[in-house]
């Protein structure tokens, strides 16, 4: 049984600190990483361009946690939903969205939720903890490997879209996004990475001046507080202006755009009417809208619309310059 400290807590700026500490170079910090995020490794042993003493020192005081594949479903289209062990026996999912000339990976930042949205299977089974930083990053390090396996194009782009509510979470979300975009470690770019919220507005604003840079995407879903309030419980405590207000604050880089999810809820929120107020809602916000008829699980109460009816809200919407 080992009891070094998991080198995956430190962020990839902070790892030369505690090395330097227990008399290793600087630079040593830099070979670990990329050893870790770029070439895959899971033991120092496989370090193999650093010296074998500083191997067995580096095992001595440091372990390579890390998630553990526990099993894969695949879709018909090629989409795979990806299932991950963690330490202490609680598991999370991630899905591999294969298209044309990307691969998404969609990662969750806790396990289960606290914000009870009424459509989502995850909220419907309650909260049990927060997942640490690197165990949101681990996600796209494993997937990364079993692309790699099989020779298979890379992850392009990520979306924290998972289980959870990346914000309520926004610490450790942090930490993973430092880890994602470091140079060090696993490079992915700003721009290929998408935060999707219900709507936590002090915390989009806190992201807004955390320098991060990622896209952000709100789950709306409804066309006023009535509607917003029976189906999200979040917009009790954050009411659409409030929400609104914070996407108007929202930094955005030229041409990026902040996206707006929209599940589409048969006789809920799909109406023409509905459309048009979404419209009224949304002119002046530089965004894209996502519009997702529901997928209907188990036990819900809400069914998906037809599929003429989403073609009409989405007619309108485009009407409407969206």
């Amino acid at each position: 049984m080992t009891t070094g400290i998991s080198i995956k807590t430190f962020a990839p700026d902070r790892l030369a600190q505690p090395l330097t500490d227990h008399g290793f170079p600087r630079y040593r910090s830099v070979q670990v990483l990329q050893w870790i995020y770029q070439h895959h490794a899971t033991s120092f042993e496989e370090m193999t361009n650093i010296a074998k003493q500083d191997r067995s020192r580096l095992a001595e005081l440091f372990t390579i946690e890390a998630i553990r594949p526990l099993k894969t479903e695949r879709s018909v289209d090629g989409t795979r939903k990806l299932l991950f062990g963690l330490a202490d026996g609680h598991r999370v999912e991630s899905v591999l969205i294969p298209d044309a000339d990307r691969t998404t990976l969609c990662i969750s930042s806790q396990v289960g939720c606290k914000q009870a949205c009424r459509f989502c299977l995850t909220g419907s089974s309650g909260f049990v903890r927060n997942l640490q930083g690197w165990e949101i990053a681990d996600q796209v390090l494993e997937a990364a490997r079993l692309l790699r396996r099989e020779s298979s194009p890379g992850i392009t782009n990520i979306v924290l879209m998972g289980m959870g509510e990346p914000l309520d979470n926004y610490q450790e979300t942090i930490r993973a996004l430092a880890i994602m975009t470091s140079d060090k470690a696993l490079g992915i770019s700003p721009r290929r990475i998408t935060l999707s919220t219900s709507g936590l507005v002090p915390t989009i604003d806190a992201l807004g001046k955390s320098g991060a840079r990622v896209n952000l995407a709100i789950s709306l879903n409804a066309p006023s507080d009535d509607v917003r309030n029976r189906i999200m419980p979040v917009n009790l405590r954050y009411p659409l202006n409030d929400l609104l207000a914070a996407c108007r604050r929202y930094p955005l880089e030229p041409r990026r755009r902040i996206t707006f999810e929209y599940v589409l809820l048969k006789n809920i929120n799909d109406s023409e009417q509905d459309a048009r107020a979404v419209a009224r809602m949304l002119k002046g916000i530089r965004c894209k809208i996502n519009l997702i008829p529901f997928n209907p699980f188990p036990g819900c109460a809400f069914n998906r619309p037809e599929d003429r009816t989403v073609r009409a809200f989405q007619q309108i919407l485009l009407q409407h310059h969206f």
